[in-house]
């Protein structure tokens, strides 16, 4: 499904949401949140990617639970107390022309953790600020890792309703794409891969049974949030070993999401085990965004070192994906959108407060 040159830069409607151009920020966790709380921190990075010339901005993986949180610096959505300080961000995203989104997810196994910057390693007991971790069943990530407690079928739905909740408040902080994170070894991922779920009741075994918790999600969200939102869900396309989850349950996964009332998957990779070869390198997911919008018929993202204008302008005219969703890129480069558009032929649409100082020619 070829579009013709320049696509990047066009706008795109998915559902109600009409994004200016192809370009998203990728949610991207700063770790530097008290009490789930956002702060100045993530208005400025947010904020400066949105003024950039984003079309979507979505701000980090927001936790559906206090236990939900990957460390203790991770947002968080499980009390309305934390609606008006993400609501902030909202509305100087959209004041800039950018379209705000959210990611809501919980870590299951991957929580407790502290933060890169200290290592990234298991927080292991409460007096050190951790606490019991969960998954699909009692298998630690690291071999010497925290052993999970495996969820009953009360308590996946009592998670399930969290993320109704937080999808919820995401609505009432004016958040108008709100992303389910099912990718990366998460929770949810935890419960799709046969990897990390050896589960013999209903949310296990069968690739039907397995998907169950994140298809109960999604109809969860999609009976709180308005109609016009746009639902987005971020996948691990593929576990790159063999016996793991495949691009063909991907496929399947996909046409039951399509179905279930999801607008769009954000086509990432890996993260359910460690210790994964992985062939990263340019454009090394696009592929996976492709077969998935190709045989399941749901519009998808594509990630993973997109680094250049032309690159990515390519990934959307080819027809491989809708949108681009770019990460170390942006932190490296804010104004990536105008580069873009400069690149690109067009002129950029600098904000106002830059635009007439960076036109004069003295």
């Amino acid at each position: 499904m070829k579009r013709g040159t320049n696509q990047l830069l066009d706008e795109v409607v998915i559902r109600g949401v009409r994004l200016r151009n192809r370009i998203a920020v990728s949610p991207m966790c700063q770790y530097s949140a008290a009490d789930g709380m956002a702060n100045d921190w993530h208005l400025v990075h947010l904020g400066s990617r949105a003024a950039g010339g984003a079309g979507l901005v979505i701000v980090e993986a927001t936790a559906v639970t206090p236990t939900g949180r990957i460390t203790p610096g991770d947002l968080g959505l499980w009390s309305d107390d934390q609606i008006e300080p993400l609501a902030r961000i909202a509305r100087f995203i959209e004041s800039m022309g950018a379209v705000p989104g959210i990611q809501i997810a919980h870590a299951g196994r991957k929580a407790s953790c502290r933060p890169p910057w200290e290592g990234g390693n298991a927080i292991r007991s409460a007096t050190e600020g951790g606490w019991p971790v969960v998954s699909a069943s009692a298998i630690p990530f690291h071999a010497d890792g925290l052993v999970p407690q495996s969820l009953s079928e009360s308590e996946v739905h009592d998670v399930i309703s969290a993320f109704g909740e937080a999808a919820r408040r995401s609505s009432q902080a004016g958040y108008n794409v709100i992303e389910l994170h099912a990718a990366h070894g998460y929770l949810i991922d935890q419960f799709l891969s046969p990897l990390s779920n050896k589960r013999t009741d209903s949310y296990g075994g069968s690739l039907a049974n397995r998907m169950r918790f994140l298809l109960e999600t999604v109809h969860a969200v999609r009976a709180v949030i308005p109609k016009e939102t746009a639902l987005f869900t971020r996948i691990s396309a593929t576990d790159w070993v063999d016996g793991g989850w495949t691009i063909d349950d991907s496929v399947v996964l996909g046409t039951a999401l399509r179905e279930a009332g999801v607008d769009l998957i954000d086509t990432s990779s890996g993260g359910v085990i460690p210790n994964v070869k992985i062939p990263a390198g340019l454009n090394y997911q696009v592929g996976l965004a492709s077969e998935i919008r190709s045989r399941a018929g749901i519009m998808t993202g594509a990630v993973g070192v997109i680094v250049e204008p032309g690159q990515a302008n390519e990934i959307i005219s080819s027809g491989a994906a809708d949108i681009v969703l770019i990460g170390r890129e942006m932190l490296r480069e804010p104004y990536w959108p105008l580069k873009a558009q400069t690149a690109l032929g067009q002129e950029p649409a600098w904000p106002r407060q830059y635009g007439y100082a960076v036109r004069r020619k003295k």
